[in-house]
């Protein structure tokens, strides 16, 4: 079937006159055209279907015997709604230079829709006026999916809030995104192909080992929490990155070919520190709550000190001691008022254990002008230093 109509008729020639040379250019024109990848149609002036190839037919499933003829896609190959439209859109090419770029939704034979994009240009007759248009148009579902891809990974490296960073096989940035860069205190280029051992002074090896375990068994179910500690000028600096893997791989191969991992963080530090500090001041209240009970119970008050010292340290010091005021002067040269504070228990320096009592012997504690001891005695209260 030739996926063109000639106009005329063949008994205009004469008995003499050759018809073969005519045939032979019409059947490699429509060679030619149904040899194409893309699906070709044409209209005449007055926007009639000339040619079809076979590209057209197997994404419409209309035939060239079919579609050649028709009075533009109305009733068949678009909806009746949509027609006007498209008809215009498409013969439109025929006033306008160059070539005319549209995307709509056709039908199929079978009555499905899919969405295609034309590329429209007038043609031109003997004179040069427009004596119709042709278009090649194909499915835009891949090229779609595809500038969706572009745009997406486009995004992502420009104006995504959280840091994205391609590690390639060898756990080497290969592409950093602008706030990546920032995270690391480095420019996006100037970290590509370095060690991360250069950027980080610590968790560099949790890092990696996540890095390489997404490379050999795929992305983790959930997000990991990785503690590293940068290099900066003004010296190291920790921060809590809540880190994101997937590992990308050639879709070119047929075999998955990894090409190295794709690492998206954001910086969770202030809420983590807040997360410990709420964790830290709950368990201090608990341990203080310990405390008075235990040392409610104790009959001597000295026994009661220790007691509520040892239910309290945890989670406020290493290393803790009470003294007593016992009054008198700290020393020879202090002044009258001064008063003479006596070691009465102290927390065991550098081991674990219970506060050991002492004092026993009376001795006062030599402690210096505006030591924390003293100013509590002169506050009569707690002192932070």
């Amino acid at each position: 079937m030739s996926a063109s109509r000639r106009s005329g008729t063949t008994d205009e020639l004469g008995p003499d006159e050759p018809e073969q040379p005519e045939r032979d250019g019409a059947d490699l024109l429509a060679a030619l055209l149904d040899g194409m990848d893309a699906a070709l149609c044409a209209f005449d002036a007055d926007g009639v279907v000339t040619h079809w190839n076979r590209e057209a037919e197997r994404i419409l499933g209309w035939s060239a015997a079919e579609a050649v003829g028709r009075q533009g896609f109305a009733g068949w190959a678009v909806r009746s709604a949509d027609a006007g439209e498209v008809e215009d859109r498409l013969l439109s090419a025929m006033r306008a230079p160059g070539r005319q770029v549209n995307e709509f939704a056709l039908l199929t034979k079978d009555g499905g829709r899919v969405l295609v994009r034309t590329q429209s240009a007038a043609v031109r007759g003997p004179d040069g006026r427009p004596a119709g248009v042709y278009c090649a148009f194909s499915e835009v579902h891949a090229q779609i999916d595809l500038e969706r891809s572009i745009a997406l990974s486009e995004a992502l490296l420009e104006d995504a809030s959280w840091g994205v960073v391609l590690v390639d096989a060898d756990l080497r940035p290969a592409v950093v995104n602008a706030h990546a860069a920032r995270a690391l205190g480095a420019g996006r280029t100037s970290v590509l192909g370095r060690p991360l051992g250069d950027l980080l002074a610590q968790g560099v090896e949790e890092l990696e080992n996540a890095l390489t375990h997404v490379l050999a068994e795929g992305a983790p179910p959930a997000p990991a929490e990785v503690w590293v500690s940068l290099r900066t000028p003004e010296g190291e600096r920790r921060r809590c990155w809540r880190s994101g893997f997937v590992r990308l791989a050639s879709p070119l191969a047929e075999e998955p070919v990894p090409l190295g991992v794709g690492w998206l963080f954001q910086d969770v530090t202030e809420s983590k520190q807040g997360e410990q500090e709420a964790a830290l001041l709950r368990f201090r209240a608990n341990q203080l709550h310990r405390a008075a009970r235990a040392a409610a119970e104790c009959e001597d008050p000295a026994e009661a000190a220790i007691v509520h010292l040892d239910f309290a340290l945890a989670g406020f010091a290493d290393h803790a001691l009470i003294d007593r005021v016992v009054g008198g002067a700290t020393s020879d040269t202090d002044a009258a008022e001064q008063v003479r504070l006596v070691r009465v228990a102290a927390t065991p320096s550098g081991a674990p254990g219970p506060s050991v009592p002492s004092g026993t012997s009376g001795m006062p504690v030599r402690y210096g002008e505006g030591h924390p001891a003293v100013q509590c005695v002169e506050r009569a209260g707690s002192v932070r230093a």
